[in-house]
């Protein structure tokens, strides 16, 4: 037993030196370790260091590089602006220079010029007394003051450049009229023959045509209600009478005359009249016509190739289809003046487009929602406004019958091509008291006048011809008659194209043998 424990401590106890051996070997392999790991640390760091170094010298070169090179750049350009101003100012010397010597020369001139005065002055005293000795002389010798001498002489002076002043200007009215007509008939016959137009003409009544007389009856109604409930719902006056198969539908406004119209034919086809259905029909033939209304604007607009109209002024060109002016369609009249308006301001080097939307609109007062006492043309020129056009359009409207100024070149292009679309034969249907008045106002414009025996308007009011008498009026007063006449039919009438005024002058010598 002994023997066993003792081998047991010696076993433990080479165990412990064997342990306490290896921990002290251990401990110098890892302080040797940590030496080396910590001595390549540092050499790597100072490594690292140098580069570090290296880049920043290298970085502090370039940028000191950088900075001379801008420094050298900018003191170039001071120079260059240096040597500018140096120049300039030499310059500016040399004009001063200049300005000197001439300032110099200028007071030597105006010296000579004041010399030169004072001999001229001199030399006009001096002629000044030989012309009034020379007047007195002439005073005594004429037996007549100056004063006399001159009105006479201004008197004949002045009736002598009245007779040659009337015969020059009546010589340079007929050349300016030649060639003004030719380029005048040029444009407007090639205007006029490029527009394909139609006689229109509208009345203020419709017929409404019917099957038999029998339906009269049922339009009428027991005691007359389903009558009284179509006018009342359209607004036209519904004239049954004697006349066979036939109504008449009588009202100046055409839409409303149209809404009628239609609304019977509905209520006929149909049968049931009565007046809760003429109610019905009417509302609703109302609003088909206020849609076809704007779709003839749309279609208008998009066939003459005007885009961008207010949808207001569209719907107001669509009524034109529904309105007449002396018979005259005014849609188709619109439509004609128009297209004369594109056709005549391409002759003359203006814009087509601007002249074609004015032509177009310029009616577009005929045709409002509401009464108006305005002029139609002042009506259509603030419709226009209010609606967005551009100031030479609206001018254009409001002008063109000369209620206001006109300010651009568009404005008598619409005036011209409105009076040739009304003045065409077939046109319009004037009235005839109108017709026979204007005529009257035409002779006695010309009977007004001194010397005028007898005037006559013929050709439709479109000549007048005045016969003066012989003593009374030369033929350079004549001349200046029909000049003042045509001034006098422009200001104080209005018609249609164009006035031609004739003057006839004529001498007869009469002997009678016995």
């Amino acid at each position: 037993m002994s023997e066993i424990m003792y081998v047991l401590i010696a076993a433990l106890a080479g165990v412990a030196v064997g342990g306490f051996i290896t921990f002290v070997i251990l401990d110098k392999v890892l302080k040797s370790k940590k030496e080396g790991i910590l001595s390549e640390a540092a050499r790597e760091g100072e490594l690292l260091k140098e580069r570090k170094v290296e880049e920043a010298k290298k970085v502090f070169n370039n940028m000191k590089n950088e900075h001379e090179n801008a420094v050298r750049e900018r003191n170039k350009k001071l120079q260059q602006a240096e040597d500018k101003i140096k120049s300039r100012e030499r310059e500016i010397s040399q004009q001063q220079e200049n300005f000197k010597r001439k300032e110099k020369e200028l007071d030597q001139h105006k010296e000579n010029l004041n010399k030169q005065l004072e001999t001229t002055q001199r030399k006009q005293s001096e002629l000044d007394k030989s012309n009034q000795k020379a007047i007195t002389l002439l005073q005594e010798m004429a037996k007549m003051t100056a004063d006399d001498a001159k009105a006479q002489l201004m008197e004949q002076l002045k009736e002598d450049a009245r007779n040659a002043a009337a015969g020059q200007i009546q010589g340079i009215v007929d050349e300016a009229k030649l060639k003004a007509n030719q380029e005048a008939k040029k444009i407007v016959i090639q205007t006029i023959q490029r527009t394909a137009v139609e006689h229109a003409v509208e009345n203020s009544v419709s017929v409404f045509n019917i099957e038999n007389d029998e339906i009269k009856g049922r339009i009428i109604g027991r005691e007359g209600r389903n009558i009284r409930a179509l006018e009342a719902a359209t607004g036209v006056e519904i004239i049954v009478d004697d006349t066979p198969e036939a109504i008449v539908l009588s009202c100046f406004d055409p839409v409303r005359r149209e809404i009628a119209r239609l609304s019977l034919h509905q209520l006929v086809t149909d049968g049931r009249i009565h007046p809760a259905r003429i109610e019905e029909v009417v509302a609703k033939v109302t609003k088909n016509i206020n849609e076809e209304i704007v779709e003839i604007g749309k279609r208008t607009t998009i066939e003459l190739g005007i885009h961008g109209m207010h949808s207001e002024l569209v719907r107001m060109v669509g009524r034109m289809k529904y309105r007449s002016s002396y018979g005259q369609n005014l849609l188709q009249h619109s439509r004609e003046v128009a297209n004369l308006c594109a056709t005549m301001a391409s002759e003359l080097g203006l814009n087509p487009k601007a002249a074609k939307r004015a032509g177009l609109l310029h009616d577009i007062g005929k045709v409002p929602d509401d009464e108006s006492e305005l002029p139609h043309a002042i009506l259509g020129m603030k419709l226009a406004e209010k609606y967005g056009e551009k100031p030479d359009i609206c001018n254009a409207i409001g002008a063109h019958h000369d209620e206001i100024e006109m300010k651009t070149l568009l404005s008598p292009i619409i005036q011209v091509c409105d009076a040739i679309s009304g003045a065409r034969p077939g046109a319009r249907r004037e009235v005839v008291e109108a017709y026979i008045q204007r005529l009257r106002d035409l002779e006695n414009l010309a009977l007004e006048n001194n010397g005028v025996s007898k005037a006559f308007a013929i050709q439709a009011g479109r000549e007048l011809r005045v016969m003066v008498e012989a003593d009374r009026v030369s033929d350079e007063q004549a001349d200046a008659l029909a000049i003042s006449l045509a001034a006098k039919i422009e200001t104080e009438m209005t018609y249609p194209g164009q006035v031609r005024v004739t003057v006839i002058r004529e001498k007869r010598a009469v002997g009678i043998a016995r």
